[in-house]
C-alpha cells in the first residue's frame, strides 16, 4: 500500500509553490502542470505494491512515494494515477498531491539491491510521486465511515473502473482524523487491452461487489447528483496534467481517447449506476 498525503481544501500541500484547488466554475484557461521535483536520494523500497514503489527524497526537502515508469505496469499505470487523482481532487474527494519526480539514473549507483538498480536505470526522467505521510494508518474494513463519503468513493471508483479498492487491499489511509484515497494505478484497466478505451465505456465493471465501502455507502443516486456535473467539467483538466512522455507515440490520440471514455460514461443515463445497483444486490 502506498503511503502519502496532502491537505484537502484550498491548499494541496504543506510546501510552498503548490497550486490551489479551484471550484470547477473558476478553473483557469491555462492549466497548471503537475509540480516537478528532482530526486536526490532513493530512501527505501516499499514492497507492498506490485509495481515496487519507493520512498524518494527530493530537492524541495520533501519525501515522496514514487512509482517508476520502468516498473512492470509501465507508464499506463502512471497515466491512470494522474487522471484518477486529479479528477478525484477536482470533485472534492480527499486525495494527495501528485508531483512529477525527475529521476537521474546516477541514483542507482548507491543502491546495493540489483532489482532497485534495474528499476532506476529503466526510469530516467519523469516519474510519479505522492506526498509521504509518516504515521498514516491503513483503513480497517468495516470501520465507521460517513455514508455520504463512502457513496462518493464507490461512485467515483465505478466511473474510473478502479478494481483495486477491495477488503484485501482498500487503498485508503487514515491521517489527521480523516480518510485519504491513494493508489489509482489499476483504474482504466481496459487501457491495457487492444481496443480503445472509448469502445469499452459502457462495459460492466468487474469486482464491484468486493468494493470495501459498498456496504457502508449511502445513496448512490444522491452521490451521482453531487458529483456528476463536477466530474464532467473536470475531465479536460485532469487529462491535460498527464506528462506527454507517458502517452506513447501519439499523445493527442491517447488524451482524446481518455476524455471520450469519461465523457461517454458521464453521459445520461449513466450506465455504470446499474453496475453499482447490481453489485449491491
Amino acid at each position: 500500500m502506498l503511503v502519502c498525503t496532502a491537505q484537502l481544501g484550498p491548499v494541496l500541500s504543506r510546501r510552498p509553490g503548490t497550486r490551489r484547488l479551484l471550484p470547477p466554475a473558476k478553473l483557469r484557461a491555462v492549466i497548471d502542470p503537475l509540480r516537478t521535483v528532482i530526486a536526490t536520494r532513493y530512501v527505501e523500497a516499499l514492497r507492498e505494491g506490485g509495481s515496487l514503489p519507493g520512498l524518494v527524497e527530493a530537492d524541495d526537502d520533501g519525501m515522496y512515494v514514487t512509482k517508476f515508469r520502468g516498473a512492470g505496469q509501465g507508464e499506463k499505470a502512471l497515466v491512470a494515477e494522474v487522471v484518477a487523482g486529479e479528477l478525484a481532487r477536482a470533485i472534492g474527494l480527499p486525495v494527495p498531491e501528485l508531483v512529477v519526480v525527475d529521476i537521474d539514473v546516477a541514483l542507482a549507483a548507491a543502491e546495493p539491491d540489483p532489482e532497485i538498480q534495474d528499476l532506476i536505470n529503466a526510469s530516467p526522467g519523469p516519474n510519479l510521486g505522492m506526498d509521504f505521510l509518516p504515521g498514516a494508518l491503513p483503513y480497517t474494513p468495516g470501520a465507521a465511515i460517513d455514508p455520504e463519503l463512502a457513496a462518493d468513493v464507490v461512485w467515483f471508483d465505478t466511473l474510473i473502473t478502479n478494481v483495486d479498492r477491495t477488503h484485501r487491499n482498500p487503498n485508503l489511509l487514515i491521517w489527521g482524523g480523516r480518510i485519504w484515497l491513494i493508489d489509482h494505478g489499476a483504474s482504466f484497466f481496459r487501457q491495457h487491452g487492444e481496443k480503445s478505451l472509448t469502445l469499452t465505456a459502457h462495459e460492466n465493471v468487474p469486482m464491484l461487489d468486493q468494493h470495501v465501502l459498498l456496504g457502508a455507502a449511502g445513496s448512490i443516486e444522491e452521490a451521482d447528483e453531487r458529483l456528476g456535473s463536477r466530474a464532467l467539467s473536470a475531465v479536460g483538466e485532469a487529462i491535460a496534467r498527464v506528462p506527454v512522455q507517458w502517452l506513447g507515440v501519439n499523445p493527442t490520440t491517447r488524451r482524446a481517447d481518455l476524455a471520450s471514455f469519461l465523457v461517454e460514461r458521464l453521459g445520461r443515463p449513466r450506465s455504470f449506476l446499474k453496475d453499482i445497483a447490481d453489485a449491491r444486490r
